[in-house]
């Protein structure tokens, strides 16, 4: 996809100090956009993140704030749009883990992965939607996965966030068609960042036995389909879930 053209979008993507999040930030620049670089916890990562991406001829910045709080979901889009004078796309993929069977789950870990995986991503959606109305165009990406559509045990936190995100992407799908706004999910599989990597062997040949083409994805697989929802290509796609897994659960 290399011949699709961002410039003149800007784009914020939560959660990208590392991993898929820092991969979609690298390739919106790659295309054109301007970026902003949201992060929580991790602020060198994401320094780190912005610096790779303005040397070598992008335009990012840092726009840091836990977005699951809601005076720092605005923070960061009234960042964005101070900075850049506006905002074309949203990426929704701030996302934690705290697996645990059911019945070892306590409520704050489940409270925990929703408030940053899905309130997070409602907050952000809810503030920048104004200014994407306004402009009578716009891109909201959420970072669901396909455990939110097939489940897995020990994730019935992390399921139920990202099957949430499947819900709030099509109910604000339809809310905002008809301003020239789209809102869609991608469903990532197994894909090769740390999280995959701290599996043990065996389950890691596990899991792959059950992905038909036989290998993890990576996170530049993810960050293509972003820009390709991003794109003028995608303006008649609203309302969808793309599962980017391999054929895991095809």
């Amino acid at each position: 996809m290399t011949g699709i053209d961002l410039g003149g979008k800007v784009a914020l993507v939560t959660g990208a100090s590392r991993g898929i999040g820092a991969a979609v930030a690298r390739r919106l620049a790659q295309a054109g956009a301007r970026v902003a670089v949201n992060y929580h916890a991790s602020p060198d990562a994401a320094t780190a993140i912005v610096a790779s991406i303005n040397d070598s001829g992008g335009e990012a910045i840092l726009a840091g704030g836990d977005v699951s709080q809601e005076e720092a979901a605005q923070s960061v889009i009234k960042r964005v749009v101070d900075h850049f004078g506006r905002v074309d796309i949203l990426v929704n993929n701030a996302g934690i883990t705290k697996d645990r069977l059911l019945l070892r789950m306590t409520p704050e870990d489940f409270d925990g992965v929703m408030n940053v995986n899905l309130r997070g991503a409602f907050l952000c959606t809810k503030y920048i939607m104004p200014h994407l109305i306004r402009q009578r165009s716009g891109r909201v990406i959420n970072m669901s996965s396909v455990v939110g559509l097939s489940g897995n045990p020990g994730q019935a936190n992390y399921a139920a966030a990202k099957a949430g995100l499947v819900g709030l992407t099509k109910a604000v799908a339809r809310e905002v068609a008809s301003r020239n706004v789209t809102v869609n999910a991608l469903a990532p599989g197994y894909i090769s960042t740390a999280m995959v990597d701290e599996l043990t062997e065996e389950t890691q040949k596990k899991i792959l036995s059950n992905i038909p083409m036989g290998r993890f994805g990576t996170a530049e697989d993810v960050a293509e389909a972003v820009v390709f929802i991003a794109s003028d290509g995608a303006s008649y796609i609203t309302g969808q879930v793309l599962t980017i897994d391999g054929g895991m659960i095809a």
